[in-house]
């Protein structure tokens, strides 16, 4: 019955959806003071109606009802409750019902909070009636999460046991979040090209917006990132694979968005190329949409492989891009020309940094793209990896990097370095000491390397003169630190951790140590100056696995007395194994153990340390500290 019910109220947010895509846009043409009213009030039934089934699935799980497909694909009696809830999105159907309440949240959320009551407003809430209601019809025609099955089994498949950690109940939430929170950006860009706007209004009300969205995403992509790290056992943070470059892509279009929106929002100028960017960054969001759920690529992060499904995806992501590409290129005769700037402003770095995003997010659609359509084609299959994404990707870092810095600290419209001279000359000096000291002490690397290096230092040092600039100001209020404004800290701490974020990467990759043994029981391995002794294996019983644990010993180093314990968990209700790394973690570095498979009368025993590599997470979560600042200034205004 709470099945049914849920399925009830899909399509009555199917309705209402579309009641708050079509009447406001009537009501625009008679009785303009109704369409907002109308369009908020359908934001805010299409988000209670979604709720509502999102819960009734949430029950449907929580309660084991396997007569729901859904159910019995993706659980079992002898999961624990926090897999049961999170399983919900931990597949196809759910997922996507995950993605329609979060279409329908945005809507809510906007209609809620925004306080200027105008007619932009309700063509905005018609767009994501548009979005929610063709998600919605997605989701009922092909994806239906609340299918019976007659006669219902008595006990469930399960879900998949890589799925089965804590982080399946935040990374997808926060990855979603993300990339529907493009949507708004979207949303505000065919309101802007629809109703003729050519002010900075709707850039001003853009911005919280994208930072809402650029935050989650920012989180969701770190947290998927030391997922990987932990769960796969293969001792990396990034593979490049295809559905990691899904979520990567509109992360570099939003970051460029962002920058873009705060010049059209100040200075009036690089408006065309915001609305532009905002359209081109939603429909990479949606592209990714299409890449995990149509089947065209293999993956660990693929859900679905269902050509039906991915026409259906694929209907959407071009009716909404050539919708927006179509405004876009009628609208753009018409709009207003941008306001000049100097190259040496502040305006003319950010539109450079932007240019750089941009590139960068060309060559990972390339990459990511190229293989598909030769398959597609019949021309073959091939795989472009890390070597072409490495290799694309440091030569644009470097000068991305090298002129972040100098954005906030020039003036608008007409910028100097004079004045700044003597301090960039001091960070450029402090950052090539450092790399050298560096070299130094760990040893010879590539030019391009040491380069990037030199850069990623530069950018932490130009964070610095950022963060002194800023709180000039309010020096006489520094012992007081909490009364400072959460603005003095937005470019200095997203900069930093992003300076902080390559270091990370840099010194995991080009300093890491593996050791690969078959060991004995009492056998000593070496690593990185550390001796460690492998006790043997014992026998675990998990909540619904079982698991053989291995037990390593510190023998020396900051770590002595200390154990690792590596495990390979066998899931019987889904006859499969994972493989569980044991991580010993601090800022300088991670030891990071593997149990493998048996060799002979011994254990084979994968061993790394990676440097420095902590430093990708922190960035990331400094990243997005600093965009929630930013976020939390804006909100203190009009939305």
């Amino acid at each position: 019955m709470i099945a049914e019910f849920g399925h009830f109220v899909l399509v009555l947010a199917l309705a209402v959806a579309l009641l708050q895509a079509i009447a406001p846009l009537y009501l625009m043409q008679r009785e303009t003071a109704l369409a907002l009213p109308l369009a908020r009030r359908a934001a805010l039934a299409q988000f209670i109606l979604v709720l509502l089934a999102f819960l009734a699935l949430t029950y449907g799980f929580v309660r084991s009802d396997f007569s729901l497909a859904v159910v019995f694909a993706n659980s079992h009696v002898a999961k624990p409750l926090i897999y049961k809830i999170a399983g919900v999105w931990g597949n196809h159907e759910g997922s996507m019902l995950l993605w329609v309440l979060i279409v329908a949240a945005y809507g809510a959320a906007y209609g809620a909070f925004s306080k200027t009551q105008d007619v932009f407003s309700a063509r905005v809430l018609m767009v994501q009636g548009w979005l929610g209601g063709a998600f919605l019809a997605f989701l009922l025609f092909t994806s239906n999460p609340f299918a019976r099955l007659l006669p219902a089994p008595f006990s469930g498949q399960g879900l998949t046991p890589i799925l089965q950690d804590p982080a399946l109940a935040a990374h997808p939430p926060l990855l979603y979040a993300g990339y529907v929170g493009f949507s708004m950006a979207y949303a505000f860009a065919l309101a802007a090209l629809a109703g003729k706007e050519d002010g900075q209004d709707w850039a001003r009300r853009m911005r919280p917006w994208i930072l809402a969205a650029w935050v989650f995403l920012t989180l969701g992509i770190a947290l998927g990132s030391y997922w990987a790290y932990y769960e796969l056992g293969w001792g990396g943070f990034w593979f490049w694979d295809p559905v990691e470059n899904a979520s990567l892509m509109p992360w570099l279009a939003g970051t460029a968005l962002l920058h873009s929106a705060l010049v059209a929002e100040k200075r009036g100028t690089l408006k065309r190329w915001t609305l532009l960017l905002a359209i081109i960054t939603f429909a990479l969001s949606l592209s990714g949409t299409f890449l995990v759920r149509s089947g065209v690529l293999t993956s660990v992060h693929a859900f679905a492989n269902d050509p039906e499904r991915g026409l259906f995806i694929l209907a959407i992501l071009g009716v909404f891009t050539l919708a927006g590409f179509l405004l876009y290129g009628l609208r753009l005769p018409h709009l207003a020309a941008d306001r000049p700037f100097k190259p040496v402003s502040r305006e003319g770095l950010l539109l450079a940094n932007n240019i750089f995003l941009a590139t960068a997010t060309v060559t990972v659609f390339i990459g990511t793209i190229y293989p598909l359509i030769l398959d597609a084609l019949g021309m073959g299959k091939i795989s472009v990896g890390a070597p072409y994404f490495n290799a694309v990707f440091a030569p644009l870092t470097i000068p991305f990097a090298l002129l972040l810095p100098l954005g906030p600290l020039l003036n608008w419209r007409d910028g100097s370095v004079q004045k700044l001279q003597n301090k960039l000359a001091l960070a450029a000096t402090a950052a090539a000491l450092v790399t050298c000291g560096i070299m130094l002490t760990r040893g010879a690397v590539s030019l391009m390397v040491v380069v990037l290096f030199a850069a990623a230092l530069w950018l932490l040092f130009g964070a610095g003169l950022d963060m002194a600039q800023r709180l000039n100001p309010y020096r006489t209020r520094l012992h007081k630190f909490w009364t400072l404004p959460a603005s003095a800290f937005t470019s200095p701490l997203a900069h930093g951790g992003l300076a902080m974020m390559l270091l990370g990467i840099l010194a995991a990759t080009q300093w890491r140590e593996e050791a690969v043994v078959a060991a004995s029981p009492g056998q000593q391995i070496n690593i990185a100056g550390v001796a460690l002794r492998y006790d043997g294996l014992r026998e675990v019983d998990g909540p619904n696995y079982t698991a053989e644990q291995a037990r390593l010993t510190y023998l020396s180093g900051a770590h002595q007395g200390g154990h690792l314990y590596p495990e390979r968990r066998f899931y019987e209700a889904e006859r499969s194994q994972t493989t569980e790394a044991a991580i010993t973690t601090d800022l300088t570095g991670h030891f990071y153990a593997v149990v493998g498979e048996v060799s002979g009368d011994k254990r084979v025993l994968r061993i790394w340390y990676h440097p420095y590599v902590a430093f990708i997470w922190l960035g990331a979560v400094l990243m997005a500290l600093g965009g929630s600042f930013a976020l939390a200034t804006r909100l203190r205004r009009q939305i």
